[in-house]
């Protein structure tokens, strides 16, 4: 039988199972509680620290059996920009990381993005540079300044020798006169590297954890060499180990940048939206832990958008599809990109509010271990989408015609969101941030040639993310509900997925049309 084990860094207390003693963790100041087991003929005993031994003994009558609020081994927690925005929220993602260390055997891996609107700022100072010859990083220095000071660090040698060499970078903008996409990804790096220092600096001086700042690109991240939007590479994972096992000690807390890497040649990248959660992703697959928590100001994934149902309420599980589907049609969600490491390698996400801890967030795992009674999961929208109508009698019975028509756009570069056709006709709606108005003049001649084709604009897209298998009842509520609100349904597409049912509504209808949905479906 083995001895029953946790970690505990309490200075007064000797914690004893049989004849195994738990070694004492040096860690933060706080009393860990062990997680509900219970033991059959075992003895567990406290003895404090000191002359007066007075020893706790308790025998339980069951057999060993860990509970659900078991400890995970390893998790990974992101915090985002607003998160890290000043000192005082510094401090509370500082409390949140001591949180975790109750909740796992092993120090959490923590990633970071840059401060507040740093990046911004960093993209608005190299135009500055490139198009007025101007070097000011005043309001990001300030930011640092200010976060150091208020936390009593040295900004000396945490932060100057990374703020000489961004003066020097926009230096060199100023007189070369060019802002490559490599450059740009070189500028907007100093915002993660510059937050990781000052919040690893921060918990290994006031609250005493070992920790340590790294850059992702140290821990083994490799990318291609699209700058600003560069895709991470399969060989990544095994390095991330390697460096994992080489560079960080077992008891380290490593402080991660998010969203940068490097390419092959050592040029710094940037992993597009969402980027941050990728590396966290990427670090919970490599590493095989428990858990990645994402670390945002709202209770995990709404069931729809709070700016247009005030009462949208958290939704507690939801499968990566799920996710995906959210994502892709307005969501605030994660990206999917973001999530594909963890689906590939079965790591559960957790979305949670920085801002109320206590909330459990919603977990996104692989499948639903239990069905679930709502039949939607969640609304989404996307707005000022193009529905296009193209229609041709050469479709009928033609075959090559769709190969033709998708030509035009694939040759365009623009993505197409939704499609419906029958014999003669084909609708789909287009991506609205892949489109622009000369998009829309190069489309109509091209199709012209091929189809009479009608562009209409200021469409939106809502998409209920639901269990397919009840398309039926969903399709007739939602229809009895937008019926009653005279709002006309313009286009449907359900099939091809099998996790959202989606149609098409005047802009300046959807929200009317997302409110009475709520209602419907996720009535209080």
């Amino acid at each position: 039988m083995q001895p029953y084990s946790f970690i505990t860094n309490h200075p007064l207390f000797v914690v004893k199972i049989h004849k195994s003693k738990i070694v004492r963790k040096e860690s933060s100041h706080q009393v860990y509680k062990v997680p509900k087991t219970y033991f059959s003929r075992w003895t567990c005993s406290v003895t404090p620290k000191s002359n007066t031994q007075t020893t706790l003994r308790e025998v339980f009558s069951s057999e060993p059996k860990q509970l659900s609020d078991q400890k995970l081994d390893r998790i990974v927690c992101k915090f985002g920009g607003s998160s890290l925005a000043n000192a005082e929220r510094l401090k509370e993602v500082g409390k949140l990381v001591q949180m975790q260390l109750e909740n796992s055997q092993r120090y959490p891996i923590v990633v970071l993005s840059a401060m507040g609107t740093t990046t911004n700022e960093l993209l608005q100072a190299g135009e500055l540079a490139l198009k007025e010859g101007i070097v000011d990083i005043s309001s990001i220095r300030k930011r640092a300044y200010l976060a150091c000071e208020e936390l009593h660090l040295s900004k000396e040698d945490l932060v100057d020798p990374l703020l000489t060499t961004l003066d020097q970078l926009l230096l060199g903008i100023k007189f070369i006169k060019e802002l490559s996409p490599r450059t740009k990804d070189y500028l907007v790096s100093f915002g993660e590297r510059l937050s990781v220092r000052i919040f690893a600096s921060y918990l290994r001086q006031s609250e005493g954890l070992p920790t340590e700042p790294f850059d992702a690109f140290d821990l083994g991240f490799v990318t291609n060499s699209h700058f600003t939007n560069a895709d991470l590479l399969e060989e990544s994972f095994p390095r991330i180990r390697e460096c994992f096992e080489r560079l960080v000690q077992e008891h380290t807390l490593a402080v991660v940048t998010g969203f940068i890497a490097k390419d092959k040649q050592g040029n710094i990248t940037t992993l597009g939206r969402g980027g941050s959660d990728l590396t966290a992703a990427a670090l919970g697959a490599a590493l095989g832990c428990s858990e990645v928590q994402v670390w945002k100001d709202v209770d995990g994934i709404l069931s729809t958008d709070p700016r247009i149902v005030s009462d949208a309420i958290p939704v507690p599980f939801v499968t990566f599809q799920e996710a995906f589907e959210m994502a892709y049609f307005g969501a605030k969600v994660l990206h999917p990109i973001a999530m594909q490491p963890a689906m590939r390698h079965n790591i559960p996400i957790r979305v949670k509010n920085s801002y109320n801890p206590e909330h459990p967030g919603t977990v996104i795992k692989s499948r639903r271990e239990h069905p679930s009674e709502n039949p939607v999961t969640a609304i989404s929208l996307k707005r000022k989408c193009h529905l296009v109508d193209i229609e041709s009698t050469r479709m009928l019975g033609a075959h090559g015609f769709l190969a033709e028509l998708f030509k035009v756009f694939g040759e365009r570069r623009v993505s197409i969101d939704m499609i419906a056709t029958s014999e003669v006709s084909v609708s789909m709606t287009l991506d609205p941030k892949a489109f622009d108005t000369r998009d829309k003049e190069e489309l109509e001649v091209e199709l012209s040639k091929i189809a009479s084709v009608q562009f209409s604009g200021e469409k939106a897209i809502i998409s209920l993310v639901s269990n397919v298998s009840r398309s039926t009842e969903i399709l007739a509520r939602s229809m009895q509900v937008l019926w009653k609100e005279n709002i006309d349904v313009e286009m449907i597409s359900q099939g091809a997925s099998k996790f959202n049912i989606s149609f098409i509504v005047e802009d300046n209808h959807a929200d009317a049309a997302i409110r009475a949905l709520h209602k419907e479906f996720f009535r209080h």
